[in-house]
């Protein structure tokens, strides 16, 4: 049942906002995620998405999500959800969201996404981080800026997760070695390259095809990092199909040996599936570790 206090708040927005009234006539339940509640709302003004959590669950979840969608979308070169608005009502919190009618893929797909994806990478700024903090997934994502990636990759990816699988009992005080020898190394296995404004958690459960066969970013974890980061996530679950890095690579081309630098960047990811889900990340985790 959709919440009544989310129905007349959202109402009286689109209300105010379109000069009209405008009522929900059918909320349908969108299914994908496993963090928030999240809707289509039918209205005589057209479709939105709604995602709605607790309002104390999640501090500024959406605020940082909202956020970062305008950043993406600010680039102009990829398709992106419009955020309507976000906010509070009664004891939830929620995003409103331009709703993405699902198409097929056209024949051209992930070449146009492996593309576009370069062109959203070739956004840089002066810094590895971002000016706040957000979430990767119900995780809070820590974005201070450092002026060199490894040192921000340590300690603002690496170590916060590690910190916090150490203390659930994940790993051990020994196994703490083989990240220090990773980090001495980092300098001469990553090559250096100037921030890249990534999504942060691309992977198959974040991207849309639009109703134009197209593709469309979704539930960003945005920060200015290292470009490879969001490659190497896209492979961790399966990979997309190999059109899409064909094309990534002929608008620009990752420095050779991209493919055997996947597993570090992945660290990241696989730690916060660690904290997130147990299970066998962990030894995910220190197989690749242990290569150091």
């Amino acid at each position: 049942m959709f919440p009544d206090a989310l129905k007349s708040t959202i109402e009286s927005l689109l209300s105010d906002q379109k000069g009209m009234h405008v009522s929900i006539s059918e909320t349908r339940p969108v299914g994908g995620g496993c963090i928030n509640q999240a809707c289509r709302l039918k209205t005589g003004a057209g479709n939105y998405f709604i995602k709605y959590n607790s309002a104390t669950a999640f501090p500024g979840m959406f605020e940082k999500e909202a956020a970062g969608l305008k950043i993406l979308s600010g680039t102009q070169t990829i398709s992106i959800p419009q955020v309507v608005q976000h906010g509070e009502a009664g004891n939830y919190s929620f995003l409103l969201l331009q709703f993405i009618e699902s198409g097929k893929v056209k024949s051209n797909f992930w070449n146009e996404f492996g593309t576009k994806l370069a062109g959203l990478h070739h956004n840089t700024h002066s810094f590895f981080g971002l000016d706040h903090d957000n979430y990767i997934g119900s995780l809070v994502q820590k974005n201070n800026p450092h002026p060199d990636f490894t040192s921000f990759f340590i300690l603002q990816r690496i170590e916060p997760q590690l910190k916090e699988a150490r203390n659930k009992g994940a790993f051990s005080q020994g196994d703490t070695r083989y990240f220090d020898s990773l980090f001495r190394q980092l300098n001469n296995i990553i090559p250096p390259e100037k921030p890249s404004l990534v999504h942060g958690d691309l992977w198959s459960g974040n991207f849309m095809v639009t109703s134009e066969g197209s593709p469309c970013l979704v539930d960003p974890a945005v920060y200015y990092g290292h470009r490879e980061a969001d490659i190497a996530m896209s492979l961790l679950f399966g990979g997309f199909e190999p059109a899409f890095y064909e094309a990534y690579n002929q608008t620009w081309p990752m420095e050779k040996g991209w493919q055997k630098r996947m597993d570090i960047f992945n660290l990241y990811p696989l730690l916060v599936h660690v904290n997130l889900f147990g299970g066998g990340y962990a030894g995910q985790v220190l197989r690749i570790i242990r290569q150091f």
